[in-house]
């Protein structure tokens, strides 16, 4: 994985370089990484984005320690990734070992913090794997559904047309990436489950 290289280093020097306790991580792939106003709209949650680009969550568990070895405390880990792990080829089932493991890893270094998985969206670039995507949001909300530290944050269903695919209303020329209103989206769900956020922190949201 060493094309990760310098995304690496980058989340290495911002999280040196940031002056408050992050409370609340939003740690993924690009769909963070581009969303470039996280932090100021859940400031109140003392938020920091540590997207990486093109990462999968195969990465983001195998990255995990590096990236989080000088964040000793947090109360809240907000994830969104597993569509590039599909959109190469891997199968649901692995999707969800992913994410079993990374949450391992999140309970031996902060315990019972809440930890969120955000729904992998549909896309128009991905049309061919929707299927796939909704299989797999459909076990991660399942196994979420056995813990009281772990939830589901469902956006699937506000993407999609009349027609039951991706509405390109939401997404850049790419097919892949969101817009405005895709954020607009992706912001509207996060505020309306102000529970997986610290609870101290959100009465602004």
């Amino acid at each position: 994985m060493f094309w990760y290289h310098d995304e690496l280093e980058r989340l290495e020097k911002k999280v040196r370089e940031t002056k408050f306790t992050p409370k609340t991580v939003f740690f993924g792939s690009s769909t963070f990484t581009l969303w470039s106003d996280v932090e100021k709209i859940f400031k109140d949650q003392n938020a920091l984005n540590l997207g990486f680009g093109g990462s999968t969550l195969a990465s983001c568990t195998w990255f995990f320690d590096r990236i989080f070895k000088d964040i000793n405390a947090i109360e809240s880990l907000v994830i969104y990734a597993g569509d590039n792990d599909l959109g190469e080829g891997r199968h649901p089932e692995e999707v969800v070992l992913f994410f079993e493991n990374l949450v391992y890893k999140i309970r031996e270094k902060y315990g019972n913090i809440k930890c969120s998985f955000i729904a992998i969206k549909p896309s128009i670039a991905r049309k061919n794997i929707q299927g796939s995507i909704h299989y797999t949001n459909k076990c991660v909300q399942t196994l979420t559904e056995k813990n009281d530290y772990l939830f589901f944050v469902d956006i699937f269903e506000n993407l999609l047309d009349n027609n039951g695919n991706a509405d390109n209303q939401y997404f850049e020329d790419d097919g892949l990436h969101f817009n405005t209103k895709g954020y607009e989206i992706l912001t509207e769900a996060l505020q309306k489950n102000k529970h997986i956020f610290p609870e101290n922190l959100f009465q602004n949201i």
